[in-house]
């Protein structure tokens, strides 16, 4: 293949990028033991994130060459200041087809109904256990109950279907696999989703994974599982159907299932820097080049090229040449 100059935003392999998730800042009210080192970060200066006015046209570009799907990350993205008005800046450019995002939930709750005003349209929720003091050990220092109160308000708001984000930690907290389950089994407009955990360098280099295969084994022993197979939205859930309750949970597995040959995401950071893939960071940041007067056709150029330069899938599966994850999640965007 050559690069294309025009048309859809392909890579080398031939993977149209259809979706890019936007990380608007660093700064967490959690410290979750597999998002960030104990002693915590530095946090990036205020004027070193994008400004809203460049995300927005960063955003614009990618729509022009097909990019039909943004994710708000962080961080946490309700920290930011003005969320609501980025929210409705990214809703109003063609192309975009669903807008949506990631949170933690701690202070979700009081901004679901305005959040769904400006344009957002369905919403994540990081959730690793319904248990309260696990809850809090994992995120050193959490509050479930913000958490549930979060959910129960995207709801009600019409953020429809909730789904929830499970990061399940070999030995730490796989009996949440059931538990999550049963907890929200009354709620069919919520969608329990299973993470392996993946080994970031500057956090856990240790493979800590509890691979989907026994989830699916752990959950099979309580429910019939019915598969729906890979999600619609371009997303990397495997989605199963429990027969007894009518639930769709849902699996991703980086790890042991892993699904580059399918990826068609982008992760532009909050300072700029675009990962075409999880595991590795691209330089320099799109942030400079806006900033030194870059014209949007040039632009269009730039992130073409890194397209092109994106790489077959990250080695984080393997075994003899294993590579954790470069960086820290909360800087590179959830």
């Amino acid at each position: 293949m050559e690069q294309p100059t025009s048309g859809a935003l392909l890579d080398p392999y031939g993977r149209a990028h259809t979706y890019v998730r936007v990380s608007v800042t660093d700064r967490c009210n959690y410290r979750c033991t597999y998002c960030m080192p104990a002693e915590g970060l530095q946090w990036m200066p205020r004027a070193h994130l994008l400004t809203f006015e460049e995300i927005t046209r960063i955003v614009a570009a990618l729509a022009r060459m097909g990019t039909r799907k943004v994710r708000l990350t962080g961080g946490e993205p309700t920290i930011r200041q003005g969320i609501e008005r980025l929210v409705g800046m990214l809703g109003a450019i063609e192309g975009i087809e669903d807008l949506s995002m990631t949170t933690n939930g701690h202070v979700f709750a009081k901004r679901a109904q305005q959040l769904a005003e400006a344009g957002l349209k369905r919403i994540n929720v990081s959730i690793d256990s319904v248990d309260p003091d696990q809850f809090r050990e994992i995120t050193r220092g959490g509050d479930l109950s913000r958490v549930l109160a979060a959910i129960d308000a995207a709801r009600e708001a019409g953020l429809l279907p909730v789904k929830l984000n499970c990061v399940v930690i070999k030995g730490t907290n796989d009996e949440q696999v059931l538990a999550m389950v049963r907890h929200f089994a009354d709620r069919p407009d919520v969608v329990v989703r299973f993470i392996e955990f993946m080994p970031f360098s500057d956090v856990d280099r240790r493979k800590r994974h509890l691979p989907a295969a026994e989830m699916r084994q752990i959950l099979g022993e309580h429910f019939t599982l019915e598969p729906l197979g890979r999600t619609t939205d371009g997303g990397p859930a495997v989605t199963w159907r429990l027969a007894e309750t009518g639930q769709t949970v849902g699996f991703i597995s980086p790890i042991t299932e892993h699904f580059c040959q399918a990826c068609n995401r982008l992760r532009l950071q909050a300072d700029g820097h675009m990962r075409t893939c999880l595991s590795r960071e691209a330089a320099p940041s799109l942030r400079d080049l806006l900033r030194s007067g870059m014209s949007d056709e040039a632009l269009e150029a730039v992130l073409r090229a890194r397209v092109w330069a994106k790489v077959a899938g990250h080695e984080a599966h393997l075994d003899g040449d294993f590579r954790a994850f470069d960086g820290v999640m909360t800087s590179i965007g959830g």
